[in-house]
């Protein structure tokens, strides 16, 4: 699969959808509304990951874009668990999934047993398009590998390469996005956070998209509600750059 097949463009805003919620009814309808607004805005794609939720609650998510917006893309991330992840995209109609780390976090050993579960599960006949995470926000560094040797074995692991700062919402460093596009070439580069409508121009310049979540929020806070002029200004921008 190609990246512009899965998200069709060249450049794809991703808006990541956290589930926050304090009951069921509640992170439902939020996440809905937030979705209706995100591709209302014209994100190209959108994100439904476990940060508040559970799983459970990233399943109703899946199922309500299956049967209602089953034309438009949309990913799966079971935080720290590329298998339920994989299984769930599959199973619930999703062109993508994320992980936040498909290389470098584990010691040899360890990753080898990994790479081998990841073959695996792509190899049963019905492809999922994978962002994998190298050198990710709040993941520790093990494999003993240098950056480039970790990217080019993420480049065999996955579709597409997730680069991000130190933490949700924290700005990823042009330089660190530069490096991971000096080694990775016209393999696919995704910024997963902190990008916001005054970065887009310059670092979607260098990408081939963005997971935008905490910019898309009142105050830019994760847990708060979307601000639809936050939304617009950051599609505006995103769109002209």
């Amino acid at each position: 699969m190609k990246f512009e097949e899965v998200f069709r463009t060249q450049k794809a805003v991703i808006g990541m959808i956290h589930l926050a919620g304090f009951t069921r009814e509640e992170i439902d309808r939020r996440a809905r509304r937030e979705i209706g607004q995100m591709y209302g805005a014209g994100v190209d794609a959108v994100l439904v990951e476990n940060y508040f939720g559970d799983v459970s609650d990233v399943i109703r998510t899946l199922e309500f874009l299956q049967a209602d917006l089953p034309d438009r893309p949309y990913g799966v991330n079971i935080l720290g668990d590329f298998a339920s992840s994989y299984r769930l995209a599959q199973a619930y109609g999703a062109a993508f999934m994320q992980v936040d780390s498909i290389c470098g976090h584990l010691k040899p050993a360890e990753d080898k047993k990994y790479a081998a579960e990841i073959a695996r599960l792509r190899s049963d006949g019905k492809p999922v398009f994978v962002l994998g995470g190298v050198r990710f926000k709040y993941q520790p560094v093990r494999s003993g590998r240098s950056l480039e040797e970790d990217l080019r074995l993420g480049m065999e692991r996955c579709d597409a390469i997730v680069v991000t700062g130190p933490g949700t919402g924290v700005n990823t460093d042009m330089k660190k996005i530069l490096a991971f596009r000096d080694v990775l070439g016209d393999f696919p580069l995704i910024v997963g956070a902190g990008m916001t409508a005054e970065t887009c121009r310059q670092q979607l310049g260098a990408a081939d998209g963005a997971i935008v979540g905490s910019y898309f929020k009142a105050e830019g806070r994760t847990e708060r509600e979307v601000d639809p002029e936050r939304l617009r200004l950051f599609m505006e921008r995103a769109r002209r750059a």
